[in-house]
């Protein structure tokens, strides 16, 4: 199948192996993942109610050191199956176990939009505890050698971040974005401690809350 964003992402592996890294693919479009429904029944045992391939999918993120979010732009958002993926990444989010994690976000688009969207998943990256050390979009319209001049730029942001995982530079506005929104998943870390002693001893040794 026919992908830009896929090709721009292998750009980015493709740097990303240069610097020595591992890489590892996961194209949406090839699993069959359900939209979440709310039913924060994964706030209650971290298990979700589905049996589709988010949990596999979920599984690799977990063992990488590095992020890469790449989308489509659809309608001035990111595509519909990113989006899922997305909101089925609530329990990660709340209870942050993508923490200290690096990442990076891509998009392209026809005209418009690219830079939005790109900002968005830098904030998702955000959300999960990840560190975003930059992105990048591409507008394609008419032009067939607009992925061609983008690949120099990918690779480096693929080393860049490959950078990042070795050197841990620090990004305190990140920082500090990333602490606020954890003194919200805080409560329902200790609302659910009953549920998940586990996840909340985590968050005490971290030292994200105090132990009671």
């Amino acid at each position: 199948m026919r992908s830009r964003t896929r090709r721009l992402a292998n750009f980015v592996l493709a740097g990303a192996k240069d610097a020595g890294a591992g890489v590892d693919l996961i194209d949406l479009a090839d699993l069959q993942i359900v939209p979440c429904t709310a039913c924060e029944s994964c706030s209650l045992d971290g298990t979700c109610v589905f049996a589709d391939d988010f949990a596999a999918a979920y599984e690799r993120i977990l063992d990488a050191d590095g992020l890469v979010l790449a989308s489509p732009v659809y309608i001035d958002n990111v595509s519909g199956q990113m989006k899922v993926f997305i909101d089925r990444l609530a329990d990660a989010i709340h209870y942050q176990t993508l923490a200290g994690k690096y990442g990076c976000s891509l998009a392209t688009t026809q005209v418009s939009g690219g830079d939005a969207v790109v900002g968005y998943l830098n904030h998702v990256l955000n959300y999960l505890g990840v560190t975003a050390v930059g992105g990048m979009s591409v507008a394609l319209d008419s032009d067939q050698e607009a992925l061609d001049r983008a690949e120099p730029a990918a690779r480096d942001l693929g080393r860049l971040l490959v950078h990042a995982i070795v050197e841990q530079p620090r990004y305190p506005d990140q920082e500090a974005e990333i602490a606020e929104n954890r003194e919200y998943f805080a409560g329902i870390v200790r609302e659910n401690r009953d549920w998940r002693p586990d996840e909340y001893e985590r968050w005490v040794r971290e030292g994200w809350i105090r132990g009671e």
